[in-house]
């Protein structure tokens, strides 16, 4: 589980984050929905300790993030797969997680199966690696503990269809064993094909929050529901 609760995060006069709450369930993929620049990345930061906040918290399983011990074996994370270091290869990537992790060796095998690397990929060094292969990597870095949390921001960036397509499938089955997903994207329609709940956020603030179901039953469109509720926020003292 993740809750946020009352989340606030200023940079000077500017507001990136205003009073964010909501809870990520286990069993579901929550869908963190929102245009560029409306908050999506620095709740994820603050989630996971790389930015503190103003006000207010995330705790995930129940604590901070920096409070869990070994939390790479029970939260995974990603953020930005162009930050893997270029100059090593994948399975080294992996391996590194592992000794990290305290995990076994034999898991990095596990992995690079799961998220479709080949034994010639993953001799690759990562500077080599398109954009979808450095997505498939970092998740599956994400996945190397077992976790019982994926924290993911715009995970789908770089895939193929056939990417995308295995993807949700993935995350669906994570969800389905009882883990607890949070899935950040900018497009509707991506997080529509797989999320349990839609919360919506617009220049920093919380514009809707609900099933699919819950919100379409409010009798709008969701795409126009989108675009209406996440761009008609006041822009004033709000940061990209």
């Amino acid at each position: 589980m993740i809750t946020v609760t009352n989340l606030t995060k200023r940079y000077g006069t500017v507001t990136a984050l205003d009073n964010v709450s909501f809870i990520a369930q286990p069993g579901l993929v929550t869908g963190f929905l929102g245009p560029n620049g409306a908050g999506k990345s620095t709740l994820m930061r603050c989630a996971v300790g790389l930015t503190r906040p103003t006000a207010g918290e995330v705790t995930v399983l129940g604590r901070p993030y920096a409070a869990i011990s070994n939390p790479a074996a029970h939260v995974g994370i990603l953020l930005d797969a162009s930050a893997q270091h270029a100059g090593r290869t994948g399975r080294e990537v992996l391996a590194l997680g592992a000794l990290a992790m305290g995990i076994d060796k034999h898991r990095v095998d596990d992995v690079l199966d799961l998220v479709g690397l080949t034994t010639k990929e993953a001799k690759m060094r990562v500077g080599q690696y398109s954009l979808g292969m450095r997505q498939r990597l970092g998740i599956g870095h994400a996945l190397l503990g077992n976790p019982e949390v994926l924290i993911l921001d715009e995970p789908a960036n770089g895939l193929d269809p056939h990417g995308i397509h295995w993807m949700r499938g993935l995350l669906r089955g994570f969800a389905d064993r009882g883990g607890t997903v949070l899935l950040s994207s900018h497009l509707l329609h991506e997080v529509q094909q797989v999320a349990d709940r839609i919360v919506m956020i617009g220049l920093g603030r919380i514009v809707a929050d609900g099933s699919i179901q819950e919100l379409l039953s409010e009798g709008q469109d969701l795409e126009q529901m989108f675009l209406e509720r996440t761009m008609s926020t006041s822009r004033e003292g709000y940061a990209a």
